[in-house]
């Protein structure tokens, strides 16, 4: 019950700072706003295992915040160049093998590395993989979950900040 508690509790957190947020112009999800909220649930996730009564809250809060911050980032760094960039490494790389390139808009450097070959779905052209991002000198760490779809193009299914 406790756990269930402190879930509902990151997701309301998590939700409430998504609402300050902007949306993407077709009114889906924005990049950073999918990073934002996987961030805030696992950086809240993260601080529930710390502290005991309001302290945890207080964890979980903090954790939800720095959580939702740092998938924001990523999420706001990454233009279509770099998605592009992250596809061709998905498709091409074998699993181990990192992809390295720098943005020269926005002087972030990024390597993508594939990690597992997965089927979600039905779809067994899937794949795992992770983003490290130097954005103003500080390094980030994404993990995500990308299938190819029927045209040929990589959509992501899921991110966590690590």
């Amino acid at each position: 019950m406790r756990q269930a508690v402190i879930i509902l509790f990151v997701w309301i957190i998590t939700l409430n700072l998504y609402g300050c947020s902007t949306t993407s112009n077709d009114g889906g999800f924005a990049k950073q706003d999918i990073g934002m909220v996987s961030g805030g649930v696992l950086g809240g996730l993260v601080g529930s295992r710390f502290g005991g009564g309001s302290g945890q809250i207080v964890a979980v809060a903090a954790g939800t915040l720095a959580g939702a911050m740092l998938g924001s980032a990523v999420g706001r760094n990454m233009d279509a160049a770099d998605q592009l960039q992250t596809a061709k490494s998905l498709e091409n790389n074998s699993v181990g093998q990192p992809s390295y390139w720098r943005n020269s808009r926005t002087g972030v450097q990024y390597k993508v590395t594939p990690t597992h070959n997965i089927k979600v779905k039905g779809n067994p052209y899937c794949r795992e993989y992770n983003t490290v991002a130097n954005i103003g000198g500080k390094m980030q760490k994404v993990y995500g979950t990308a299938c190819r779809q029927s045209d040929g193009s990589w959509k992501v299914i899921a991110t966590k900040n690590g």
